[in-house]
């Protein structure tokens, strides 16, 4: 395992064992591609670890095939390492044509189910893909997602994904990734492909 350095040592009375153990918050966010693919990655350490892994899908519609659910579901049920249960709780990007009441809806009730997964330490490790978007339109307070993430019990790690994250957030977070994006085969006109995008 990497034995890096801090810069900054914080004159907090901890050691550094349990300034290592600390829960982590983290947020992918920016215009670039890989913000899921990378939360995804680090469920896969949490899995590796044996942690109970909670995936929150705030946008992807329930009907939509994603190929990291597909796998994490996979070793979640092969008894290696930590069990995974996956969440769909939005109706997709429907909401661009249609009413978005019951998006809005699904998303809050996303963030009710979080928020007793949270109180109940029902898992250890927390994706929360494209939450950032209910928090950008309103449908969800993020101070009060600030607050209940700092207020949440035990060692639970809780990364956030999705373009648009509020400063509030990402005062809060102890990552904060922005992909950015250079350059992207839908610029040439090609569509998102099987095997890169899903």
């Amino acid at each position: 395992m990497p034995q890096g350095k801090p810069e900054n040592v914080p004159d907090d009375g901890m050691t550094t064992r349990q300034r290592r153990t600390l829960p982590i918050t983290a947020v992918h966010t920016g215009p670039g591609k890989g913000k899921s693919t990378a939360a995804f990655g680090m469920a896969l350490r949490a899995w590796n670890q044996g942690w109970p892994v909670g995936v929150f899908q705030f946008v992807k519609s329930a009907k939509w095939k994603v190929g990291e659910e597909n796998a994490l579901r996979v070793l979640g049920a092969s008894g290696e390492g930590g069990t995974v249960a996956w969440h769909k709780m939005g109706e997709g990007w429907s909401w661009v044509q249609r009413g978005m009441e019951s998006s809005e809806e699904a998303a809050k009730e996303g963030w009710e189910q979080v928020k007793r997964d949270l109180a109940a330490e029902t898992y250890r490790f927390y994706v929360l893909d494209e939450f950032t978007y209910p928090m950008h339109w309103g449908w969800v307070d993020v101070d009060e997602v600030v607050a209940v993430l700092k207020d949440r019990p035990g060692s639970q790690h809780v990364v956030i994904t999705g373009r648009y994250a509020k400063e509030p957030l990402t005062d809060f977070a102890d990552l904060v990734t922005e992909m950015t994006k250079v350059k992207h085969p839908m610029d040439a006109g090609r569509k998102g492909q099987r095997g890169i995008e899903w």
